[in-house]
């Protein structure tokens, strides 16, 4: 399953994947330098989730990964 996440104050996840009981959350920014960071509350209510941060210099990367799921 594929979805984004946003909370009541406008905090926000570009992109939640999930299979079989893993979740993997992705920030996703257009220029490597920016800095991001992940909601405390949805890291509190989802801490056995993997972060990662995607830019322009990891985007092949995280196609190639999505491609076998």
């Amino acid at each position: 399953s594929q979805y984004f996440w946003r909370s009541t104050q406008q905090q926000e996840i570009d992109l939640i994947e999930e299979e079989g009981g893993k979740m993997w959350v992705y920030e996703i920014k257009l220029n490597d330098k920016s800095r991001i960071r992940f909601p405390k509350t949805f890291i509190d209510n989802y801490n056995n989730a993997v972060f990662f941060k995607v830019s322009q210099s990891g985007v092949e990367e995280f196609l190639i990964r999505n491609e076998n799921l």
